[in-house]
């Protein structure tokens, strides 16, 4: 193959080969040369492209930095500062790391919820109309109250725990839940002594899936909201009544100003 370009040794790629490998189209590919965001280093006597290892990376950066959210130009930016910089590749690599585990958090919480209604088909039995409802609605509560940022610290934070403290975790709340509803039941006053201690455990638990510092403040803050304007969607996904949830959080509330 007759190349010309500027290094002599490694592999070189057809702009069909990048194509397939990257997923892109070659009109894609092209705009993305027309608009000097990759441009191929090489090109054959006949003028074809040929990509360089060197164009590999930019291509990866860019791909990166799109599924980040970045707009072509903003790319065309960050790529200008960052060329070849290697804590900038880290830094890059990283951020789409993060990206990329809370996404698979959120895969694995719709996966579970999927499950169960396959357990149900299986089963000879076909899932109740308002399971799918349940499903639909808690997946459009999740995404609608929280910001993307926030929804990534929530997952991050969820994979830092690890599946067995998460599932400890909800052992242990819904073990909190019933002791409460038991003193809300009987009317125990909320200064009282063991209230306390469990609304303090509680408080604790759920402290835990949040982030230290700012981020967690805001994040606990929207968990709050999203109750507070989606309990009876919410509540439909729980073993218990709403009502007898509404009463549960009413009386945190109390106890912790109590406190």
């Amino acid at each position: 193959m007759d190349v010309i370009g500027k290094d002599d040794a490694g592999r070189r790629w057809s702009i069909g080969e990048i194509a397939r490998a990257s997923g892109m189209t070659v009109r894609a590919l092209r705009h993305y040369d027309e608009i000097g965001l990759l441009s191929a280093d090489e090109r054959t006597a006949s003028g074809h492209r040929r990509y360089t290892e060197r164009d590999v990376r930019r291509l990866y950066r860019v791909r990166a930095l799109r599924a980040l959210g970045l707009s072509l130009e903003e790319i065309a930016s960050v790529l200008a500062d960052s060329e070849g910089d290697l804590a900038a590749m880290r830094d890059l690599l990283t951020a789409q790391l993060r990206g990329l585990e809370a996404h698979a958090v959120r895969i694995q919480q719709l996966t579970h919820r999927l499950h169960g209604l396959l357990e149900q088909i299986d089963g000879a039995l076909m899932p109740d109309p308002d399971q799918f409802m349940t499903t639909l609605e808690m997946i459009s509560v999740f995404e609608t109250s929280f910001t993307t940022e926030q929804r990534e610290q929530l997952a991050r934070r969820r994979t830092e725990l690890g599946s067995e403290a998460v599932e400890a975790a909800k052992t242990e709340w819904a073990g909190l839940v019933e002791e409460l509803l038991r003193h809300v039941q009987d009317g125990t006053p909320v200064d009282d002594p063991q209230v306390r201690a469990l609304v303090g455990r509680w408080d604790t638990l759920a402290s835990g899936f949040h982030s230290d510092g700012e981020d967690g403040e805001r994040t606990k803050a929207a968990a709050q909201r999203t109750w507070e304007e989606n309990s009876e969607e919410i509540g439909r996904g729980l073993p218990w009544p709403v009502d007898r949830m509404r009463d549960l959080v009413h009386y945190l509330e109390r106890a912790r100003q109590a406190g």
